[in-house]
C-alpha cells in the first residue's frame, strides 16, 4: 500500500484489505492510521442507524421520495450545468443568439438528441432529460435536425447535414464523445475527435449562411485546433457532461438567458501530447530528452486551451488593491540554505522553520473586480502565483485560491484572499522537501501582477 492512500479512509477496491498489513510493517501507515480510518467509517454508519434503531427516524433517513425530484433539485441541476459550461471561443459576438431574429435553425450532430451522451458517468436515473433539441425547439419553431454522423463517426450522412446548413439561418452543432470513448475501464488514445465528425463540421461549416455554433460534449479535453482557427465557426461551447438539464442550460447561453462563466479544470493539449507514455507521470519538463511536462504548472508546449480559461459575454477588469501584503520577513536567526545547483538561491526548508513560524506567515491579497458589462453574470476570479523564473524545478505558475462572485453590468466590488506563504508560495525540491524561496514572488489575477518580498 503505497502514501497515495494517505487520508483516504474506504477504498472501493481490495488495495486496502490486501495491502494495509504489509504497509503498516514497513513503516508506511500506523496502526492509529487504520484506527482513524475504522472510527471515521463506522461512527458513519452509526450515525446513519445501520446497526440499531430506525434509519428512517434519523436526519439522513428522512428523505422522502418526494425530494428527489423535486423544483428545487431541478433547479439546482440546470444551475450546476450553467456554471459548468466553458464558452471557448466567441468572434464577432456570435453568442449569444437573439431570439427574435432566428426565423430558422438547423441543429446538426451526434449528440444533439441522445440523452445518455449528457450524462457521462457515475449517475443515477435522472428525473427528466431534456436534451439540446428538446430546448431548442422550445426556442425556436422552425428547428429542423440532422444527426451528419454517429459519435464514432462511422455512419455519416454528411451531405444530408451540408443541405440542412445552407438552408437555415443559424446553424448549431454538437458534438464530442460519448461512453464508447472515455468511461471507467476505458481510456483515449486520441485527443482528436473521432472518426468522421471533424469533416462534417468543416463541410456545414462552409456550406452555412452565417459563423455555425459548436457544442462539444465530452468529459476530457480534446485537440480542435482546426475549429478554434477556422473563422466559419464563430463560437464554442464545452459543456462538459452536462447532466439532466444539460440541454436547458446550452440553451440558456445560447440565447443569452444565462452568461456564461466557466472555466477549464483541465489543459486542453495537441494531439501530439499523445505521444507522451501515459505511464509517464513526471510533472517537470526535460528539455534533454524532449519530454514536455504535465499540467498547466509545467507542460512547457503550446495548449489548445489553458487551464482557467474561459469568455464571457461580459469583459473583466482587476486590480490590485491597497493592503496587499508586499513584503513578508522570515526570522533572521533562521539559516537559509543554498540551492545545490546555484548557491546564489538562498531557500528556507519548510521542516525547520516550524508551525509557529509558518503560522504567522499570513499573506493579505485584495483584488478589485469590474463587469464592464452588458450583461449580469457570476464570475469565477482565479488567483494564481509565480516566481520570476522556472529554474530549479519552480512551476509556471500555481493556482493559490479563487473565488466565485456575482456582478451586474457595470458593477465592481473587490475579493479579499487570505493566503500563507509556506503553503502558496513554497516549493517543491527534486529530492522532495518543500522549500521557500528568498527574493521575488508574484500574485497574478488575469494580466494584473503583484510582487511579494520574501526578506530575511
Amino acid at each position: 500500500m503505497s502514501k497515495k492512500f494517505a487520508g483516504v479512509d474506504i477504498n472501493c477496491g481490495k488495495a486496502m484489505s490486501q495491502h494495509v498489513g504489509a504497509a503498516i510493517k514497513n513503516g508506511n501507515i500506523s496502526e492509529s492510521d487504520v484506527d482513524r480510518a475504522l472510527f471515521n467509517g463506522f461512527s458513519l454508519r452509526m450515525k446513519l442507524g445501520l446497526f440499531n434503531g430506525d434509519p428512517q427516524k434519523l436526519p439522513s433517513g428522512d428523505i422522502p421520495p418526494s425530494q428527489v425530484c423535486s423544483t428545487e433539485h431541478k433547479n439546482l441541476a440546470l444551475e450546476a450545468a450553467q456554471a459548468g459550461i466553458v464558452l471557448l471561443k466567441n468572434i464577432g459576438n456570435t453568442l449569444p443568439l437573439a431570439r427574435s431574429n432566428v426565423t430558422s435553425l438547423g441543429v446538426i450532430g451526434p449528440n444533439s438528441n441522445a440523452p445518455p451522451s449528457l450524462l457521462g458517468n457515475y449517475n443515477g436515473p435522472p428525473c427528466e432529460v431534456i436534451t439540446p433539441l428538446d430546448a431548442l425547439q422550445r426556442s425556436v419553431n422552425n428547428t429542423r435536425f440532422a444527426i451528419g454522423c454517429n459519435v464514432p463517426g462511422n455512419v455519416s450522412d454528411i451531405p444530408e447535414a451540408v443541405q440542412l446548413a445552407s438552408s437555415v439561418d443559424y446553424v448549431i452543432m454538437f458534438m464530442g464523445l460519448d461512453q464508447d470513448q472515455e468511461r471507467e475501464d476505458l481510456d483515449r488514445t486520441d485527443l482528436v475527435l473521432p472518426g468522421t465528425q471533424q469533416t462534417l463540421i468543416s463541410k456545414v461549416a462552409e456550406a452555412a449562411k452565417k459563423p455555425i455554433i459548436l457544442v462539444l460534449i465530452s468529459g476530457g479535453p480534446l485537440d480542435i485546433t482546426f475549429a478554434k482557427d477556422d473563422p466559419r465557426i464563430g463560437a464554442i461551447l464545452w459543456a462538459g457532461f452536462p447532466g439532466e438539464a444539460g440541454g436547458s442550460a446550452i440553451s440558456s447561453i445560447i440565447f443569452g438567458d444565462h452568461n456564461p462563466g466557466g472555466k477549464l479544470p483541465v489543459t486542453w493539449y495537441p494531439q501530439e501530447f499523445t505521444k507522451v507514455p501515459m505511464t509517464d507521470m513526471r510533472m517537470r519538463a526535460d528539455p534533454a530528452t524532449g519530454y514536455p511536462g504535465r499540467t498547466y504548472r509545467f507542460y512547457n508546449g503550446k495548449p489548445v486551451y489553458q487551464f482557467g480559461y474561459g469568455l464571457s459575454y461580459s469583459s473583466h477588469s482587476y486590480e490590485f488593491a491597497a493592503g496587499t501584503t508586499t513584503s513578508i520577513y522570515l526570522n533572521n536567526s533562521l539559516s537559509p540554505q543554498a540551492h545545490p545547483n546555484d548557491p546564489n538561491t538562498l531557500s528556507y526548508d519548510i521542516a525547520s522553520l516550524g508551525f509557529n513560524t509558518c503560522g504567522e506567515l499570513k499573506i493579505s491579497a485584495t483584488v478589485g473586480v469590474k463587469n464592464h458589462g452588458p450583461m449580469a453574470g457570476r464570475h469565477p476570479v482565479l488567483l494564481f502565483s509565480r516566481w520570476p523564473s522556472t529554474e530549479h524545478g519552480r512551476p509556471v505558475k500555481q493556482l493559490v485560491d479563487f473565488q466565485s462572485v456575482h456582478l451586474e453590468a457595470g458593477e465592481s466590488t473587490k475579493v479579499e484572499f487570505s493566503l500563507s506563504a509556506c503553503e502558496h508560495l513554497s516549493r517543491v525540491t527534486d529530492d522532495g522537501r518543500r522549500v521557500l524561496d528568498k527574493g521575488s514572488h508574484f500574485l497574478i489575477v488575469g494580466d494584473e501582477e503583484h510582487e511579494i518580498s520574501i526578506i530575511a
